[in-house]
């Protein structure tokens, strides 16, 4: 609805607003009326009516308004177009682009603009266009709640302020957007497959989402390679979705997953997207990723798991994107490798990572690596450390029964 709404007004706050009005004017409407027998078309009809009508009464304003005050000597404060077409409907997102075909993945690539930070990017079309709140956005970028609703606020601002428009960028400037849009998908995928708050493990809603959005990627940009590396390391990855919790719904590590519950279709496919995304060159941090999915997904059992590779995959992984949480990531490659006390020293380093100080997994990790040393009471601290950061029921349920196991 949003996607389809700034396409007829050219401002993001004033589609959201009239996204909202629908909604109002359905609470009352459908009460009396009944649903419609296609609610989704109905409302975003509504919203672009709505828009049209405020776009119209705009025009309006501003061809009267001369006849109600004395004129300066000025023209519209210098502006060479007023946003409006010859019908006095806004014409910055007109329909004739057909480079994208999809309006969603149109305004994702129009809000990651290169004017904007790359960061303000993501998380602008993460929170207009992606379903995520502001604080699933804070906890994607390790930041305060707080600081990411600032982001976003200078953000908008900044479009308002440098009178940024909300034009759909032409196919040369697709690749210079291309990974903030990537990173976009990735996130968007990664918060729905573990949710960061609730009383379910996974966010289905928000995975099939991100699902459209890669396929339609890699269908638009069949050339690039981190798009094919993005759409293989999802499918390897969500191949286990089924089998990340148990029957009575506890969480399963990977170590405890059933296998043969794996999606094998998903597995060959994304197999098979590795492949091409590795071809060509050096491969990008989406690439690795995958690489490091298919031997995970791969491997007969957890144990014939091909480690040192992984190991390897990940200090290739660094080297390209240094992020505290692949660093974090690799100490549990490692200690597969060489023993808990080698991964537990480099996860002490990574303590006094500013960025790991409110993620969750830093303690459980550390508390993990702990009980496995055999350094119980330390490792129970760890996990209560853990299980304060955490706002998921299912990870917190499996963080209260390690604590209760080592108790006792």
């Amino acid at each position: 609805m949003l996607a389809a709404t700034v396409r007829v007004t050219g401002d993001l706050d004033v589609a959201e607003e009239c996204v909202q009005d629908a909604y109002v004017t359905a609470l009352d409407s459908w009460l009396h009326r009944g649903i419609p027998e296609r609610p989704g078309a109905w409302l975003t009809t509504t919203a672009r009516n709505r828009a049209l009508d405020l776009l119209r009464r705009d025009r309006t304003l501003r061809t009267k308004l001369p006849l109600l005050v004395e004129p300066t000597g000025t023209d519209n404060g210098g502006l060479g177009y007023d946003g409006m077409g010859d019908d006095g409907v806004g014409g910055v997102l007109g329909e004739g682009n057909g480079v994208i075909p999809d309006d969603r993945l149109r305004l994702v690539f129009t809000c990651c603009h290169p004017a904007l930070a790359r960061e303000a990017q993501v998380a602008l079309t993460l929170r207009l266009l992606c379903g995520l709140s502001t604080g699933e956005i804070a906890g994607a970028f390790l930041v305060t709640e707080s600081t990411m609703a600032a982001r976003v606020t200078r953000a908008k601002k900044k479009i308002t302020a440098a009178r940024i428009a909300y034009r759909v960028p032409g196919a040369a400037e697709l690749p210079d957007r291309l990974d903030a849009v990537l990173t976009v998908v990735h996130l968007l995928y990664t918060t729905g497959h573990t949710a960061p708050a609730g009383g379910t493990l996974v966010r289905h809603d928000l995975i099939e989402r991100a699902f459209d959005l890669a396929r339609m990627l890699r269908a638009l940009m069949p050339d690039e390679r981190e798009a094919a590396g993005l759409l293989a390391l999802m499918l390897l990855t969500d191949a286990r979705r089924g089998t990340r919790t148990g029957p009575d719904g506890r969480l399963a590590l990977l170590a405890e997953q059933d296998r043969t519950g794996w999606d094998r279709a998903a597995i060959v496919e994304g197999s098979d997207l590795v492949l091409v995304s590795l071809r060509g060159g050096r491969p990008g941090r989406f690439a690795l990723q995958a690489a490091i999915a298919a031997l995970h997904a791969q491997a007969p059992s957890y144990q014939e798991t091909d480690w040192p590779q992984i190991l390897g995959l990940y200090g290739e992984l660094l080297r390209v994107w240094p992020s505290p949480v692949v660093a974090l990531n690799r100490a549990v490659a490692l200690c597969m490798v060489s023993g808990p006390a080698a991964a537990l020293a480099e996860v002490e380093v990574l303590g006094a990572d500013p960025r790991l100080a409110g993620y969750r997994y830093l303690p459980a990790t550390r508390a993990d690596l702990l009980r496995q040393l055999g350094r119980d009471a330390e490792a129970v601290a760890a996990y209560r450390v853990a299980l304060d950061l955490c706002d998921n029921e299912t990870e917190r349920e499996f963080l209260s029964a390690r604590i209760a196991e080592l108790s006792s």
